[in-house]
């Protein structure tokens, strides 16, 4: 059987979430589908699905020959195209996930000049303050502010974003400025929820103190925690690039500024370093420079 049409039907199979889904998309019988879908797992030498009480999932080996079929189909796709000159030109579509905060300070203002520079190339620009799933979401490229990647991942850092502990001035002015780290733990800090626990790290000079944290409120997103902080809610500590304009207009105030929180690197993930699409390669490169230059506001 036709093995790039076995790739073609299991990659259906798996965004339908079932065979018979995949056989009315295709306009395939269903024992079709089902012989395509034995041909691609005898190529693969595993079993690709399994079933729940509600749908089809992938096993491990199918969630890994699921991104090289969509490797295969868009080198199949990109074949057609190799006589014309310009086929080397990034053009088509890029699936891209940030969380809020980076998209509305930064990336939309990357993404505008990337898409002037090359106007072939569409983006379709996911707000997440999760970390997605590239292979089931179908994402080219996600940004993350971490220095938590998991071993497999596959990135390139753009560089690193470094924060500030920042408050109101009315906030300071009925529960007082803390002279140094330890006394945070007095005040009503505003922390990352998904982070596990609450706990800042501090440096000053060679010295680095690690202080636990809590308050009232925390949330998985950084214009909330912001947004509270505003309000004279408590401490929070955020990006520099996003608490530098609220300074400016007088709305928070820098807490301990002598210390600084541990930075963390800003990077783009992404599936495969093989058979890169022009368009993601030059987003990539695009990036890297856009960051170089933005670093000093980050």
């Amino acid at each position: 059987m036709d093995r790039i049409t076995s790739a073609s039907v299991f990659v259906t199979i798996a965004e339908r979430g079932s065979l018979a889904g995949a056989a009315e998309a295709l306009d395939m019988s269903r024992a079709m589908v089902t012989r395509y879908l034995a041909e691609m797992e005898e190529w693969a030498g595993a079993r690709l699905l399994h079933r729940t009480t509600r749908r089809l999932g992938l096993t491990a080996a199918g969630e890994v020959t699921l991104a090289r079929c969509r490797e295969l189909l868009a080198l199949a796709g990109a074949i057609p195209a190799a006589g014309d000159a310009g086929a080397g030109e990034p053009r088509g579509l890029l699936r891209v996930a940030c969380a809020q905060f980076l998209a509305q300070t930064a990336l939309a203002d990357a993404l505008g000049g990337f898409l002037r520079r090359y106007p072939q190339v569409t983006v379709d620009l996911q707000v997440d303050n999760r970390a997605v799933n590239l292979v089931e979401q179908r994402i080219d490229l996600a940004i993350r502010i971490t220095n938590a990647l998991e071993p497999n991942q596959i990135a390139r850092k753009l560089g690193e974003c470094r924060s500030m502990l920042c408050a109101a001035p009315a906030y300071l002015a009925e529960h007082g400025t803390p002279s140094g780290p330890q006394e945070l733990a007095r005040h009503n800090c505003l922390a990352y929820s998904y982070f596990g626990k609450s706990v800042w790290q501090l440096a000053r000079g060679a010295g680095v103190v690690e202080v636990p944290v809590s308050g009232s409120m925390t949330s998985n997103e950084s214009m909330a925690l912001l947004a509270a902080a505003g309000q004279g809610v408590g401490i929070a500590m955020q990006p520099r690039f996003v608490v530098l304009p609220e300074i400016a207009a007088g709305r928070l105030v820098e807490v301990l500024p002598d210390w600084q929180p541990q930075a963390l690197g800003m990077h783009a993930i992404y599936t495969s370093r093989q058979h890169m699409p022009p368009a993601l390669r030059a987003l990539l490169d695009y990036l890297a420079d856009w960051f170089a230059r933005h670093g000093a506001e980050f």
